[in-house]
């Protein structure tokens, strides 16, 4: 049965035959976005998380779900599922404090947990989609951002740890193509954001939405002209599940090729807020891009994907979450 979570997207072929689906990173702000679409199509989740960054809460409307199994888990130390149909790897801290604070950890998810992924896939020929992130292409010389383009990282910096984990487990994810025949996808994620997006995730639109509805200056940093493309989260999972159908092994972009500039964006929030928040500046985190934008051309063209919501829509959508956990002193 056909099924899309937009209309205006050509119909996605469901799987015929239901499926047990391994979601790692399940408690995350994706991992149980993912998981809800999957239970919603009428397959069986086992979801694992370690919980270091995940958050019980995203889950807890699952309680009662048969067909939702949780584990807590470690995925960087060898585990077995049981048969599993595929594998959706989205574990690993994701926001700049969280893989800061945790550089090892981050380190190992993308290299020992990675290849524990991989192995169960291979184990019972399941499918396997990475998520993998925009971060592959550092601080950007080619815009918009091509698949083809082996982007500009600071293999030593703050940030190598996220951007140097994720690059590793795409070549590990190759590896595992070309040498034991895996099925694997790899999605290369831009901004993405929404409810369940933790409130102090430390980028830009939760610090912006939460600032805005504590009426607290909105953080700029630098002189705001850098860039950024936001995805909200249901374009970006009906992309990620697209392309798990697939028969693409090359990385493909999703992400929203509208482009902002950071004051753009504050101002999208103060607007939808209400909020009468001024501005502030500091200095600008060290290999911070100064531009972002993916070039979806082929997502487009294999997938018939291409995010269907706007900045001002998405941010409306994600209020009611936001404003909760502000009223909660989140």
């Amino acid at each position: 049965m056909p099924v899309s979570a937009h209309p205006d997207l050509p119909a996605l072929e469901r799987d015929p035959v239901t499926m047990r689906v391994l979601v790692t990173g399940a408690a995350g702000f994706l991992g149980s976005h993912l998981t809800d679409r999957l239970l919603g199509e009428g397959h069986t989740v086992v979801g694992v998380d370690n919980l270091s960054t995940g958050d019980p809460e995203n889950l807890a409307h699952l309680a009662q779900e048969p067909r939702f199994q949780f584990v807590e888990r470690d995925i960087c130390r060898p585990f077995d599922p049981g048969p599993v149909d595929y594998v959706f790897n989205l574990a690993s801290p994701a926001s700049p404090p969280e893989y800061l604070r945790l550089g090892l950890e981050t380190l190992r998810v993308g290299s020992a947990g990675t290849e524990n992924t991989l192995e169960i896939a291979a184990r019972y020929g399941a499918g396997h989609l990475h998520s993998s992130t925009s971060e592959c292409y550092g601080d950007p010389l080619v815009h918009p951002q091509r698949e083809n383009y082996w982007g500009h990282v600071n293999p030593v910096g703050p940030r190598s740890v996220y951007d140097e984990a994720k690059r590793y487990g795409e070549a590990l994810i190759m590896a595992y193509h070309r040498s034991r025949g895996v099925n694997t996808h790899l999605a290369r994620i831009f901004n993405t954001y929404g409810p369940r997006l933790h409130p102090s995730d430390g980028r830009v639109v939760s610090n912006f939405l939460m600032q805005a509805l504590r009426g607290q200056p909105l953080t700029v940093y630098g002189d705001g002209s850098q860039t950024r493309s936001f995805c909200y989260v249901d374009d970006l999972i009906e992309g990620i599940l697209r392309l798990s159908r697939s028969g693409e092994h090359f990385p493909v972009n999703l992400g929203n090729p509208g482009e902002f500039t950071i004051i753009e964006c504050a101002q999208a929030v103060l607007e939808v807020t209400g909020s009468k928040s001024t501005l502030c500046f500091e200095s600008l985190p060290e290999d911070d891009p100064a531009r972002r934008c993916p070039d979806i051309t082929k997502a487009r063209t294999l997938l018939g994907w291409e995010p269907q919501i706007t900045l001002r829509e998405g941010l409306r959508k994600s209020l009611e979450f936001f404003r909760s956990k502000a009223a909660a002193g989140a």
